[in-house]
């Protein structure tokens, strides 16, 4: 049985509100978990203490169990000290894809044309 440490889903509509949760990774997001670890509510202020609630020990022992925490989590996590999230780097993130880096190139041609007639 694998395990996460992920979120999920309270509150009312537009009006969102977490439990950080231990579950089989096969469990719907909001469905049955096997124990709770800590609360996350977005609507408080990012400094506010009450944003994120953790309970150490829990989470110290289901991380040794071999649990595997969310993104979203671990970043709770390494906010915490508990554990270290590496750092991600995808320099291809913001090239532009195959069709729009030929548009630009027709345009840059097009403009260079342009500028060949004015002279």
């Amino acid at each position: 049985m694998s395990l996460k440490i992920r979120l999920t889903r309270g509150g009312a509509k537009k009006r969102p509100y977490y439990r950080i949760v231990v579950a089989d990774s096969r469990s719907p997001r909001d469905g049955r978990f096997i124990e709770k670890v800590g609360t996350y509510d977005p609507m408080k202020a990012k400094d506010d203490a009450a944003r994120v609630v953790l309970d150490n020990e829990k989470i110290q022992a289901w991380l040794a169990k071999g649990a595997q925490p969310t993104d979203r989590v671990l970043r709770f996590l390494d906010a915490a000290g508990l554990l270290k999230r590496p750092a991600r780097n995808n320099p291809q993130k913001a090239v532009p894809g195959k069709k729009a880096q030929e548009r630009a190139a027709e345009k840059a041609a097009a403009a260079g044309a342009g500028e060949g007639e004015a002279a």
